[in-house]
């Protein structure tokens, strides 16, 4: 039987008090992260794609799938730098008691800012990968949503969300199916 150090079975326990404390954050950052992502890509992907069949912009798409590497960084950054101020603005006018005004500068400016990214991100793809720093920054990024989609909590989460789909699809059917008897 092997024999605990006190400053060893205190470190365990220690460890332990993170894994408590960190799983229901990581629980709430997973049900946040999927809400916030499944609602502004709701709208932004439709719109997104119908800009993408849109036939005033094939002059502009072939022009920016014409840029080089780093033009093309510069070009995806335009929507982040032109439309993150709208944070600030938003909680702004949260604080000055404008709410109404501070969700919809808020919702606007993150749809926006998601299409044009998208969109950008969609026609540059090739061109910025051929950029280690951007290549490697997006690979990060994909391992960290890989790791967030494989946690139990955003499993759960996926769950709920998909009960709560299911639920209110069988709730507009049978409410349908009310108002059409006599």
């Amino acid at each position: 039987m092997k024999h605990f150090e006190p400053s060893e079975f205190e470190f365990a326990s220690e460890k332990l008090t993170v894994k408590q404390i960190l799983k229901p954050v990581i629980y709430v950052l997973a049900a946040l992260y999927f809400l916030v992502d499944a609602a502004f890509t709701a709208i932004a992907r439709p719109i997104s794609n119908w800009l993408a069949r849109h036939v005033v912009l094939r002059r502009l798409r072939a022009w920016i799938r014409s840029l080089r590497p780093y033009p093309s960084l510069a070009l995806f950054s335009v929507p982040v730098i032109m439309l993150e101020p709208v944070k600030p603005m938003a909680a702004y006018l949260a604080a000055t008691g404008q709410m109404v005004s501070s969700v919809v500068t808020l919702i606007v400016g993150e749809l926006l800012k998601l299409v044009l990214v998208e969109r950008l991100f969609d026609l540059t793809r090739d061109k910025l990968m051929k950029i280690p720093a951007f290549a490697w920054v997006y690979t990060k990024f994909r391992e960290a949503k890989a790791w967030l989609k494989a946690t139990e909590a955003w499993k759960a989460i996926v769950t709920i969300a998909k009960t709560a789909r299911q639920y209110a699809s069988q709730m507009k059917k049978s409410a349908a199916t009310a108002f059409r008897q006599p």
